[in-house]
């Protein structure tokens, strides 16, 4: 007879049943009260900005680096951090699984369902869950792009050394304005060996600003895999971190593989919180052991899991929870505003800002003008300048930008709910007197 263990049964009367003994269980205390959070009309793009505690001297296009919480989140993070110091044995209000709450809400957002989410701390964690996890067979391959982040990279190198598969890069494009879809799907399709088993890509590029065409790329794999073993078919996984809570896409129209994301970045939510979505979780292995119910109902029989599930590639541990228990309000936030309309204010902002980059004859932009293959990040050079120093010096005047961790490095601007048309004319003077 097995035992069905939750985080309380795990403070209490579960795994620290040694300590706990010793000690008498009070019944929880409800948390202290939490300062209401200004009034928000969803409506209203400045009762939005209102929502966030950002300094109104400095207009903000380096939110996304490592967003701010709007103040349904803010409040909801203290009110279970309340919890935690009045009781460690708080759970937020309605039941003792807190993670299928979050878990429901992330699918409502991406559009799949609670089971194909697994938890995490960022986009990198979900990455190294996902290419630490992958089994391949022998003679299995490979494929991604030269423009992607660190994060895929490194992640593909260490799977290369477990398994011995090959990595292959594939270029898209040679310069991010002349880049079309055609040509991206065209790359990647003769990249394609095969035996190639994973197809590693970015959503958004956070080196250009340029949007991969991920349906397009997903339609095509899609022909290629129909002649294909269920085990050769080649799996797309995407580093989706700049364009998931910018963009109105969720996993159905991405029609990808693997989703990972951090939730800390344009979704504006608490931050280390992440998720993987998945719909091809038996190609994987979990990387650390999971704390949910299914890991320790197989401990406690002496087997292994029957199969491999999101839960149990959520790695286990304690985590920051007053943090991962506020993600819902983060997603409800966006859902009030709407997804279209938060994608259609992104770029609409962006192309504000790239028309007004151009006039100016010092600075070459490096995004795409179009909507179609951009996003909220807008990338550029500026003559006789390097980032760093623009950076430093939009500062002064009020405007936080940063740069892009490649070489070569640019200066990075995004557009997000929390910047307004002004505040775009403003970082485009600035622009304009760096000289």
């Amino acid at each position: 007879m097995t035992r069905q263990l939750n985080r309380r049964a795990l403070l209490g009367t579960g795994l620290l049943a040694g300590v706990s003994a010793c000690t008498s269980t009070p019944t929880p205390a409800a948390p202290p009260a939490v300062s209401q959070p200004p009034p928000f009309d969803p409506r209203d793009w400045a009762s939005v900005r209102a929502q966030f505690a950002l300094d109104p001297r400095v207009a903000q296009f380096a939110a996304f680096v490592l967003a701010p919480a709007p103040a349904p989140v803010r409040a909801a993070i203290e009110r279970h951090r309340a919890g935690l110091d009045a009781d460690p044995h708080y759970l937020p209000p309605g039941g003792d699984a807190p993670d299928q709450a979050i878990r429901a809400a992330a699918a409502r957002f991406v559009g799949g369902e609670a089971g194909q989410i697994a938890l995490t701390d960022s986009t990198t964690m979900g990455l190294g869950l996902l290419y630490s996890g992958l089994r391949l067979r022998p003679g299995q391959d490979v494929l991604t792009t030269e423009h992607d982040f660190l994060s895929t990279h490194e992640g593909l190198r260490l799977l290369a050394a477990r398994t011995g598969a090959r990595v292959r890069r594939v270029r898209l494009y040679d310069h991010p304005t002349t880049a079309s879809a055609e040509r991206i799907v065209e790359a990647i399709r003769k990249g394609l060996g095969p035996r190639t088993r994973v197809v590693a890509v970015t959503w958004v590029h956070s080196s250009t600003g340029v949007r991969l065409p991920v349906r397009a790329i997903a339609d095509m794999l899609a022909k290629v895999n129909e002649g294909r073993d269920e085990r050769d078919r080649a799996l797309l996984c995407v580093d989706g971190v700049h364009g998931f809570g910018a963009m109105a896409d969720g996993v159905a129209d991405l029609g990808c593989d693997f989703l990972a994301t951090g939730t800390h970045k344009w979704l504006f939510g608490p931050r280390g919180t992440g998720i993987l979505w998945g719909r091809a979780w038996d190609a994987l292995s979990p990387v650390i052991p999971g704390f949910e119910e299914p890991s320790f109902v197989a401990w406690q029989r002496g087997e292994a899991p029957a199969a491999v599930t999101a839960e149990l590639v959520t790695p286990g541990g304690y985590k920051a929870f007053e943090q991962r228990w506020a993600m819902p309000e983060a997603f409800a936030f966006q859902e009030a505003i709407g997804k279209d309309r938060v994608q259609r204010r992104t770029q609409e902002l962006a192309t504000r800002l790239k028309e007004g980059l151009r006039a100016i004859s010092h600075v070459t932009v490096m995004t795409p003008a179009g909507a179609e293959l951009s996003a909220g990040l807008v990338c550029c050079a500026i003559a006789g300048m390097q980032p760093q120093a623009a950076v430093a010096r939009l500062r002064e005047r009020g405007v936080a930008a940063s740069t892009t961790p490649y070489v070569p490095s640019l200066l990075r601007f995004g557009t997000s709910i929390v910047t307004s048309p002004e505040e775009v004319d403003r970082a485009v003077k600035a622009v304009a007197a760096l000289r």
